[in-house]
């Protein structure tokens, strides 16, 4: 029985993130990429997305830790568009917190890749068939995206797995690249536990978006419910919904729609309806006064939101993360020991701390 022990969820190929990829795709190429997994098991399985692709992709040649990956015992697959695709299992005995080293070959040109944009950890990009490749020479180029890997499974037979859905601030924004200080990094830590992160930077609860991905609504089945092994879901999702409509510097509205704390209850409560028996844990958003998400509709409707998670009991659990984060001096405002500098995101430190909070109703 397999489990879900890393998760990337996908986007569309967008030219919005810099350097990326997504865009021209690729040709003839080896790309390598490192994940952290929060479980252990003794084979390994990758699953690939090509969720935003308009055509079929080919995948040539896979490796996981320098071994050869098979397909239907295959060594090349052909994604369909809009598809994804499950490697055969490889033996291959892993912990827990350990990294993984994923090598994905492309013979033919892929067209734009579907991606993870903000990975905050560094891929790499080389010319020709590198699966052989053991020392990383050949590799030329990089990226902080991860491309068309969307998860890793183990055979470790979890059942406990803890899915964190949301936006940037799940995604690990301000925390330090390649140090996996993000939340999820720190609650798998604490808790022993499978975490899947499935935030995704700029993402929002109720309106797609060409550079921050399907709404959390639209892609909660895929991203969460689509995990093996998930009995858990904590939800910290809508601090975009909310701020974007307070700035006219964001790319994809212009105006943003102005959204209102009934719309994002009910796109909560859309949320627990899917999730069904998966037990629910509502976290309350952050303070982000001094922001650029911040103003005077934002503010309103952030309290009238956060009153609601905090007292209608309609999650089967809650974490007060705003009455954790907020400075004891101006409960609107980010602790100054927990700011990454933007008043918005947390730093390695306010990470930690967030995932101290989610351990103590979990």
């Amino acid at each position: 029985m397999f489990t879900t022990v890393w998760t990337a969820s996908p986007q569309a190929p967008s030219e919005g993130f810099t350097p990326n990829w997504s865009r021209e795709g690729f040709w003839r190429q080896s790309v390598r990429q490192v994940v952290r997994l929060s479980g252990a098991g003794e084979r390994v399985r990758i699953r690939l997305s090509n969720a935003y692709g308009t055509s079929p992709v080919r995948v040539a040649g896979a490796g996981v830790e320098g071994r050869r990956v098979t397909f239907a015992g295959r060594p090349a697959v052909e994604m369909p568009a809009r598809g994804e695709v499950v490697s055969d299992a490889v033996p291959l005995t892993v912990a827990a917190g350990q990294s993984l080293t994923v090598t994905l070959y492309f013979d033919a040109a892929t067209g734009p890749a579907t991606f993870h944009a903000q990975a905050f950890t560094t891929s790499h990009r080389g010319q020709g068939d590198l699966l052989a490749d053991g020392s990383g020479e050949g590799f030329d180029a990089v990226s902080e995206s991860w491309y068309f890997l969307s998860a890793v499974e183990t055979d470790g037979g979890r059942r406990d797995g803890i899915a964190l859905f949301g936006d940037s601030l799940t995604d690990g924004f301000g925390s330090t690249p390649g140090a996996d200080r993000r939340w999820s990094d720190a609650l798998a830590r604490l808790t022993g536990r499978p975490v899947l992160n499935a935030g995704i930077g700029g993402n929002l609860l109720l309106n797609d978006s060409a550079w921050y991905g399907e709404r959390g609504v639209g892609r909660f089945g895929r991203d969460v419910l689509g995990q093996a092994g998930v009995d858990t879901v904590v939800v910290l999702l809508g601090l975009n919904d909310i701020g974007f409509s307070e700035t006219d510097e964001q790319p994809t509205y212009k105006p943003a729609p102005v959204v209102e704390a009934g719309e994002l209850i009910a796109g909560y409560r859309e949320l627990i309806r899917q999730a069904g028996d998966l037990r629910t844990v509502g976290a309350t958003l952050l303070p982000f006064g001094g922001s650029d998400h911040w103003g005077e509709h934002a503010a309103v409707v952030s309290r009238e939101v956060n009153e609601w998670i905090r007292g209608a009991g309609e999650f089967d659990a809650v974490v007060d993360l705003h009455r954790v984060m907020a400075d004891p001096a101006d409960p609107d405002r980010l602790h100054p020991a927990y700011d990454s500098g933007d008043h918005l995101h947390p730093d390695d430190k306010g990470y930690a701390v967030m995932a101290e909070a989610v351990t103590r109703v979990l």
